[in-house]
């Protein structure tokens, strides 16, 4: 390739993020429209391309213009433009600007293998140094699991931001029906098939019709059903692909465990008694909230902010409903829990081409930081007041301000001090933050703590499609043994064999330090 069509391939990165978000360069390059520097120039400019997650600005404010960047400037003494390429797409707009001319100082990803890629390509600068050198405490603000999720060769390539929330599924029940049939919540999953059955036949709600289930749960994913897998010792979450166990010094894939086997014995025991919903097959997340809103069913493994949605919307509707948290089903073997989310939502990495590095690490330190609190919690006196001690949160001001997430998630440490009080404030009355610490207490952890693999990326969403299959068949009356053994089987042979290998491959390096 000629040097003329490198030149003309290499366009600028604030060329490339105009034409792809629709903005005008003008914004990005830091100009107002009589071409003077909108802020001292005396002060660093650095630029970032992050993800806005489509959130919405108040009438004369937009990313580059509001009180929170203002904020972070002004205690940082940068210039900082962000960049914002459209949300779809935004990931393919990456490596479009990775081949730009003057790459930007600061690229936020939520997928650890473009990381890997352009770690491999040596186009991203090693950051080990840098926050040594100008903001060690983010060592001490993020666990030590986050930190080796963003090292790859022995460096460290990003700075993490971390999930509000390590697992979600809490069970909440009707405890207005438990006392009408004369039950204690349950414990023990023959305690939990028991009430759910006289919830399915008892006539909790006492209108003489047969129209209440135990339990209902969402097909895709096979979602909130994660406690019942608990309760066998299988992690299951939402990056289904990366729950692994460690079995005789290997890792095996939680999926073909004989104790997920056990578990889908359990729902199908369920369903064929009549107990699970016998139409959850036909359910979306709004229509498996109906039932519950509706009074349909009596017990669900929840999110952990349902105290503010159909659980409360049912008691709008019903008076007389009253719901209960109940502890995890124990299995048969003592086991009980929830799966757990990733530990990790974004990564900030530094292209080695920008000339902003140590200002980018010390604006990250700040977010994660000094200016933590108020970036997460909001302004106080406009977006939430303290009454009586208590932090209150203005509703409206705080969706007004929502886009302030976009910044403080570029280095987000989870603060549990600060999340209890924003949790709080949004009502103590919901116990969301009780929710939240119930689940940090009892998520099941994935063995397997390493990035997504080259052949997870290659063969995951097949696999998932194969396993979402399987177990649905199983709970709806398909032979539990012959389904799972044949499910087991294809799952290796359909590069589950090679998703194996490289996790093995990982786990040797982290437990004997083999290559």
């Amino acid at each position: 390739m000629s040097i003329h069509k490198v030149a003309i391939i290499k366009l600028s990165v604030v060329m490339i993020i105009s034409l792809l978000a629709g903005c005008d360069s003008r914004s990005l390059s830091g100009l107002d429209e009589s071409g003077e520097g909108l802020s001292d120039s005396n002060r660093p400019m650095i630029r970032m391309v992050v993800n806005n997650s489509e959130r919405k600005f108040p009438e004369g404010m937009d990313e580059n213009d509001n009180p929170y960047l203002s904020y972070i400037e002004n205690a940082t003494g940068m210039n900082i433009t962000l960049m914002v390429p459209q949300f779809n797409g935004y990931q393919e707009t990456l490596n479009t600007i990775m081949n730009a001319t003057d790459q930007p100082d600061l690229i936020q990803t939520a997928d650890p293998m473009w990381i890997y890629r352009y770690v491999t390509e040596q186009e991203l600068m090693p950051l080990d140094d840098l926050i040594a050198a100008f903001a060690p405490e983010l060592f001490e603000l993020f666990p030590k699991e986050a930190w080796e999720a963003v090292t790859f060769n022995g460096q460290i390539y990003a700075i993490p931001s971390l999930n509000e929330v390590s697992g979600n599924e809490v069970i909440y029940a009707r405890k207005d029906w438990l006392d009408a049939l004369g039950l204690e919540p349950p414990r023990t999953l023959e305690q939990y098939y028991n009430v759910m059955y006289a919830f399915t036949y008892g006539d909790p709600d006492q209108n003489g019709v047969d129209d209440t289930y135990g339990l209902t749960i969402i097909p895709s994913g096979l979602s909130r059903t994660a406690p019942f897998f608990g309760a066998f010792g299988v992690p299951r979450g939402l990056s289904q692909i990366s729950m692994w166990k460690e079995k005789d010094g290997k890792l095996v894939y939680s999926g073909v465990l004989p104790e997920a086997k056990s578990a889908l014995g359990y729902l199908a025991k369920l369903y064929g008694d009549g107990i699970l919903d016998r139409e959850f097959i036909l359910n979306k997340l709004s229509s498996f909230k109906d039932k519950i809103i509706d009074g349909r069913v009596g017990l669900f493994s929840a999110a952990w902010y349902d105290t503010r949605g159909p659980i409360l919307e049912n008691m709008k509707k019903d008076p007389k409903a009253e719901w209960v948290r109940l502890e995890y089903p124990v299995g048969y073997d003592g086991e009980y829990g929830t799966a757990e989310y990733d530990l990790i939502q974004s990564y900030s990495v530094i292209p080695k081409g920008s000339l902003h590095a140590k200002e980018v690490i010390e604006v990250l330190h700040f977010i994660a930081g000094e200016g933590y609190r108020e970036l997460k919690l909001g302004f106080e006196g406009e977006v939430w007041t303290k009454q009586n001690g208590i932090l209150v949160t203005d509703f409206d001001e705080h969706e007004k301000h929502i886009y302030r997430g976009t910044l403080h998630a570029l280095a987000d440490p989870n603060d549990g001090a600060v999340r209890k009080d924003r949790l709080n404030s949004l009502g103590e009355q919901y116990d969301l933050n009780e929710n939240v610490e119930y689940i940090v207490q009892n998520v099941l952890h994935s063995d397997y703590r390493g990035p997504q693999t080259v052949s997870m990326r290659k063969y995951g969403s097949q696999l998932q499609k194969l396993e979402e299959e399987t177990y649905l068949k199983i709970i709806m009356g398909l032979s539990v043994d012959q389904e799972f053994e044949k499910f087991a089987k294809q799952w290796n042979s359909n590069g589950g064999w090679e998703i194996t290998n490289e996790v093995n491959a990982w786990y040797r390096l982290q437990t004997k330090g083999e290559d």
